[in-house]
């Protein structure tokens, strides 16, 4: 099973999108969902599989870092 973070959309430039994980950029594929800059999205193996609701995302962030406080 792959958990996917959410990351916010720096820009996008044909079928490429370059995206924000908390400071971590990359490069992923965005030709089956239509995204803009500033959207949240899911990517998994290199291609945007979803857009989120900003809340949706801000809600998936916090969750992931309260089950990563457990770790320490």
């Amino acid at each position: 099973m792959c958990v996917a973070v959410p990351g916010k959309v720096l820009s996008v430039e044909n079928g490429r999108a370059s995206i924000d994980f908390s400071g971590n950029v990359v490069t992923a594929r965005s030709g089956i969902i239509d995204i803009v800059p500033g959207d949240y999205v899911l990517v998994h193996a290199g291609l945007v599989i979803q857009k989120l609701k900003e809340s949706d995302a801000e809600d998936m962030k916090k969750l992931f870092e309260m089950l990563g406080e457990d770790d320490e």
